[in-house]
């Protein structure tokens, strides 16, 4: 049986204490007021939440492997997403998408210079890949840059961009087709786009169904220009280096889910208790109880799956068995997180459809749980493919 450390669980109620304190009392209205607050997300960074991947050099934790930094960045996400998903996306965003590229394939001098504020939450970077006519098909990138002297030349436009155009965003890496290889497919790479860069620009911002307090944008890239050392990691793998920054996502997008489905089993049980009809609290109720009862398991379930995926990531393992871990905790979990949004609301009955209680908040943000860091039926198809099947 898998069970997490004594310093874990330690960390863990640090993390839930700030939430509560800091989250928990403004999320509804940073949710009504589309508000992204900087203020906060400055205060993650000062408990350490966006360097604990990070080695202690660049200002991180310096968890690394058995130190169980990865299960960390789980449990964090976890707990702020249990009172607001917006702020547990920002971090995991800020730290599996924005920063680990950097932290993995970047050179020193890159490393040196982004790193220390975005591990220290004083800035944010985003993560550029999905694109309006490509989608889950991450292959089909149709964003170019060509090389013009000592620079890159960027033409083209990403969609759905967490953290790229916030007050604090500093920096979003993007894939691009850089050319052609010899079996003619295209040569995709990853680039480093400071904000302000001219040429480059965070359109409006969404206005999305959920994650109000959370920040989205189209991106667009018209003659944008960068230095020729903006190159991320190696020329022509940038696809397959946010494929496997999408496999860590994956199970932080389930530890999201997790906290998503750990506020519906509060909010139920504490409101089945003190709701009462029919001469009684509806927790007396087997078609309530019983609800609330499956919530339980599908969170138990999903716990275990996702630090089970966290375990396997800080021991080590080869990397074909975190990715299949992977898949199944952020299939599982998310897909559970729905229902459990749905059970919620129903368990709240009319009081459930109204904004002014948190069960319609969470009904709204967990759909998407479901669709970024890979749809549910592209887990399918990768926990398919890691069964031997010759699935397309």
């Amino acid at each position: 049986m898998f069970e997490l450390s004594r310093e874990h669980e330690e960390f863990r109620r640090s993390v839930r204490e700030f939430a509560e304190a800091e989250i928990a009392p403004h999320a509804a209205r940073w949710d009504r007021e589309h508000h992204f607050p900087t203020d906060v997300v400055h205060k993650m960074g000062d408990l350490g939440l966006f360097g604990l991947t990070a080695p202690e050099e660049y200002g991180g934790a310096g968890l690394e492997g058995s130190d169980g930094g990865f299960t960390s960045l789980c449990l964090a996400i976890e707990e702020l997403g249990r009172v607001d998903q917006s702020m547990g996306i920002t971090l995991q965003a800020g730290v599996g998408l924005g920063i680990n590229p950097v932290l993995t394939y970047g050179t020193a001098a890159q490393k040196e210079q982004w790193l220390p504020d975005l591990v220290a939450g004083r800035t944010l970077a985003g993560f550029g890949l999905t694109e309006p006519g490509a989608g889950s098909d991450a292959g089909a990138t149709a964003t170019k840059a060509r090389l013009d002297g000592d620079e890159w030349v960027i033409d083209g436009a990403k969609q759905f961009i967490t953290n790229s155009g916030s007050a604090i965003t500093s920096l979003v890496n993007i894939t691009a087709r850089t050319g052609t290889r010899e079996n003619g497919r295209p040569e995709i790479s990853t680039l480093m786009v400071p904000a302000g860069t001219p040429g480059f620009t965070a359109e409006k911002a969404y206005d999305k169904l959920g994650w109000h307090a959370s920040d989205t944008h189209p991106l667009s890239f018209e003659d944008c220009r960068v230095p020729a050392e903006n190159l991320l990691g190696e020329r022509g793998r940038g696809y397959a280096q946010f494929l496997a920054t999408l496999d860590d996502g994956r199970v932080a997008i389930s530890a999201l889910s997790v906290g998503c489905m750990q506020a519906c089993l509060d909010l139920c049980v504490a409101y089945a208790g003190e709701r009462q009809t029919f001469g009684g609290p509806i927790g007396r109720k087997q078609g309530v109880a019983f609800q609330i009862a499956d919530l339980e398991v599908m969170l138990q379930a999903g716990r275990m799956l996702t630090y089970r995926a966290a375990a396997i990531k800080d021991a080590g393992a080869p990397y074909q068995q975190f990715k299949h871990a992977a898949s199944i905790a952020k299939l599982q979990t998310t897909e559970a997180a729905v229902t459990a949004t749905r059970i919620a609301t129903q368990v709240f009955g009319g009081y459930g459809f109204m904004e002014e209680y948190p069960v319609a908040r969470f009904y709204r943000d967990a759909k998407v749980l479901e669709i970024g860091e890979g749809t549910s039926e592209v887990q399918r198809m990768l926990i398919a493919r890691g069964l031997g099947l010759p699935v397309e």
